[in-house]
Parts: C-alpha cells; sequence; structure tokens
C-alpha cells in the first residue's frame, strides 16, 4: 500500500503500475517454474555420488557427506550399459530419422498439393493425436508379432516412424514459405518431387531440426513401447535397461541415480548442439506465440 501511494504521487495511474509490475511477476513465475523443473535433476546427479547408507539416511541430505564417483563405474558395470546404449542409439536415431523423412513427405502433400478432401484428411490424421498411446500398444503388438518383429529393431523403429505432430509441425512451417518460389521453379520445368527437393527442403533446415529434436528426445525417454518390445540384452534401450537395479528385495538408489545421470547426457549435448535451431524453429513455425 505504501509503494503504490508513493507511486500514485508521482502522478503515476494505477494502469501504468499494473503494466510496469505485470513483467516482474512474469519473470518470477517463470524462475520458479525453472527452479521446480531443475530439483528432481539436481536431486538425481547429488544422489549418484551419496554411499548406499547416505541415501537411505532420515531426514534426507541434500548435499554429498562424502563424495563416491565410483558410483558411476559400478553402475556402468552393474549392467551391459555399452549395449543398452548402443540399442538406444540405433532405436532413436531410426526412428528420428524415418520420422523427419515421413512427415516432410506429408506435411508437403498437405501444405501444397491440391486434391479432393485434403482439409478433412489433414484434420482427422491431426485427431490421432487424440489418442493415447497406451490404447494403440495392443493392436501395434500384435501387428509386429504377426510380422515375426517381436525383440527386433524394426519392431522398435517402424511403428514409431510416423508422428501426427511432426506432420503439423512442418506443415505449418511449409505454409510460411511463399508459394511464388515454387512456382518459378515449376516453369523452369521442376518437378514436383524436385520443388520439394531443391526449394522446401533447403528453406526448412531450422522447422526440421526442430523435429528430430523432439523426436530424439521424446523417443530416447519412451519407456512404454521398448518395454513391450523387448525382451532381451540385444535390443533392450537403456531406459528400459535402468530397471536391472530394482532388485527383489531393494534398490541401489545411489547406482540407479548414476546409471540414470549416464542415460541423460545424450539428451544433453543433442539439446545444447541443436538448441540455436530449436528455438528458431520453433518461432518460424508459430509454436512461438506469434
Amino acid at each position: 500500500m505504501n509503494l503504490l501511494d508513493t507511486v500514485f504521487k508521482g502522478g503515476r495511474s494505477p494502469s501504468s503500475v499494473t503494466r510496469n509490475y505485470w513483467p516482474i511477476l512474469i519473470y518470477a513465475t517463470l524462475c520458479a517454474m525453472a527452479f521446480l523443473t531443475l530439483v528432481p535433476i539436481v536431486w538425481m546427479v547429488l544422489t549418484a555420488f551419496k554411499s548406499a547408507p547416505e541415501v537411505a539416511a532420515n531426514p534426507p541430505t541434500w548435499w554429498p557427506r562424502e563424495w563416491h564417483p565410483e558410483n558411476f563405474v559400478a553402475a556402468w558395470n552393474f549392467a551391459p550399459f555399452g549395449r543398452y546404449l548402443m540399442n538406444s542409439m540405433v532405436m532413436v536415431g531410426g526412428i528420428t530419422i524415418l520420422q523427419t523423412v515421413t512427415s516432410a513427405l506429408a506435411a508437403y502433400a498437405f501444405a501444397r498439393l491440391k486434391f479432393r478432401g485434403r482439409d478433412l484428411l489433414f484434420l482427422l490424421y491431426l485427431g490421432t493425436l487424440m489418442i493415447p498411446p497406451q490404447v494403440t500398444v495392443i493392436p501395434q503388438f500384435i501387428l509386429i508379432k504377426e510380422l515375426g518383429w517381436v525383440d527386433t529393431y524394426q519392431g522398435l523403429i517402424i511403428p514409431q516412424a510416423f508422428t501426427a505432430f511432426g506432420v503439423f509441425l512442418l506443415r505449418q512451417f511449409f505454409l510460411t514459405i511463399p508459394r511464388e518460389l515454387e512456382d518459378a521453379a515449376r516453369i523452369d520445368g521442376a518437378t514436383r518431387f524436385g520443388c520439394f527437393w531443391r526449394i522446401i527442403l533447403p528453406l526448412s533446415g531450422p522447422a526440421m531440426a526442430t523435429l528430430a529434436v523432439f523426436a530424439f528426445l521424446f523417443h530416447w525417454n519412451n519407456l512404454l513401447w521398448p518395454l513391450v518390445v523387448s525382451n532381451s540384452d540385444a535390443t533392450v534401450p537403456i531406459v528400459v535397461g535402468l530397471r536391472n537395479f530394482q532388485g527383489q528385495y531393494g534398490t541401489d538408489w545411489n547406482l540407479l541415480m548414476a546409471a540414470a545421470a549416464i542415460a541423460t547426457i545424450p539428451t544433453v549435448i543433442v539439446y545444447l548442439l541443436a538448441q540455436r535451431w530449436f528455438v528458431r524453429g520453433i518461432t518460424m513455425s508459430g509454436f512461438g506465440g506469434r
């Protein structure tokens, strides 16, 4: 109240006070949300350096009394983590490449080609985003079982090769590219696929990178489908391999947190490398609130 009186005495209206303090409130809220988001990650990393008795201590401690970096070596040797990492790289790399390619082709068709029922088909395809992935797990599993793809890379990759979100993201970006560029290429004799390959794709780097980052991050952490399909170390990705630390009579939480920290490193590296493209693609695709 005293602050408001001081402001009003200075000749400022209540609306100007609200306008000036509104950004402070927004930044404070964003900082609080960022802090809440980082707390579990910081807790995971600090727990990875603790001893087993300290992890079970009550009350719990934030900072390790003694640092145990050997937990990471023990976690790595506890299970075939190298194999799990390779499985994750193969699975996520294949899904990312296929989703980018199929989404680009479908998005180009929905953005540039004219055919009967195009808009209705796009709405129906977009409506699949409303279907929870748990609903489609059983039909997909029956299908890959009939194909003999259980516990194989193709069983992990092919059912995840298509995404309505990727089609929507790229379609929104393709619509921002001037049609005059494509019309000029068509006059010069370029085919429809030539326009897509030589004009649309080179101009869509940020959006393609954004979709690739989204696909990589989501499927690196996706547990449900690999848990259903994989049943041997030959195909188990690292996110499923973490369950090896859960025993019948207890869990080695310090080793589990060390393994989880190792599993997080690739996603952090990918995000840091692609951050510039990621933000630019979000903005140019219309997801940035324009």
